[in-house]
């Protein structure tokens, strides 16, 4: 008897992964969280039912969300890490030896237990001693900072349960306020082709885009996101992303990713027409 994974996209698309083995089920006071090896993309992290990571294409979602930023502040030495339970987001963060310190702060202790089991190579600088991690609600966690970090990175899930607090504007504004003279915030922004994602993402840059004075959207191909296309929010005080790019001093460091380079940077803020009018128009 042949086993698939199938994730719900919208009423009408679904899309599905061939399983060798259902190797975890549980329910933590959050959400329930499954592992399961397919053939195609390895090992597979769901969140109800909702594709976090793949082993076969998890860099491109955490090279895009960690290497952007840096590239533009390669002086950054504190890192405020929301959500990235998998831990990849850290391991990236990690390859900077310029890099201070990092919170990290995970609602769901289990998210971190189960990758550190089963996403070795994904989980592998959770225990970093430049790494603090705390288990609790960021939203709680990042109210009364001030000027404390150089990035932070919202690394959620969608805005439904555990993630929904973090598409706020009360929270952009606490992460504003958190955030150094040259601080820069990056998040998942969902995607646009289907419309409840479209609508998502005008939502979330909306709020973000009242408050910070400069904000971009930037794109990443990932096969295992709905649709293939994924977006993520640029947000700073004071630095663009392609005005500032330092891309001489950033590829001094020899840093070694599978997806991210600096042309790739410049391109990935050049966005489609029919993703530009979405975003500056706010229809879906």
């Amino acid at each position: 008897m042949e086993l698939w994974y199938t994730e719900e996209h919208t009423e009408n698309v679904k899309f599905s992964m061939k399983v060798k083995e259902h190797i975890y089920s549980g329910k933590s006071d959050y959400q329930k969280v499954d592992v399961l090896d397919t053939y195609e993309f390895g090992k597979l992290l769901t969140l109800d039912g909702l594709v976090m990571v793949t082993e076969k294409d998890e860099f491109i979602y955490h090279d895009m969300i960690v290497h952007v930023p840096m590239a533009v502040n390669p002086a950054i030495k504190n890192v405020l890490v929301i959500g990235g339970g998998d831990g990849g987001t850290v391991r990236e963060l990690m390859k900077y030896k310029s890099i201070e310190h990092v919170d990290m702060v995970e609602i769901d202790k289990m998210v971190c237990d189960v990758s550190k089991e089963y996403f070795p190579t994904i989980s592998c600088e959770l225990d970093n001693e430049r790494v603090s991690l705390y288990y609790e609600d960021g939203i709680k966690f990042i109210k009364n900072k001030v000027n404390k970090y150089d990035l932070i990175i919202v690394d959620s899930t969608d805005p439904i349960g555990p993630g929904e607090g973090l598409f706020t504007k009360e929270f952009y504004s606490d992460c504003y306020q958190a955030l150094s003279d040259n601080g820069i915030l990056t998040n998942q922004s969902e995607g646009v082709i289907y419309n409840d994602l479209a609508k998502e993402l005008i939502r979330s840059h909306s709020k973000i885009k009242d408050i910070f004075p400069i904000s971009k959207i930037y794109q990443g191909s990932i096969p295992t996101y709905p649709t293939g296309y994924w977006l993520f929010g640029f947000a700073s005080k004071k630095l663009d992303p392609l005005k500032d790019l330092d891309h001489k001093a950033w590829e001094q460091l020899s840093i070694q990713t599978k997806y991210y380079n600096t042309d790739l940077h410049k391109g990935a803020f050049y966005l489609p027409n029919h993703v530009k009018e979405i975003i500056e128009n706010g229809n879906v």
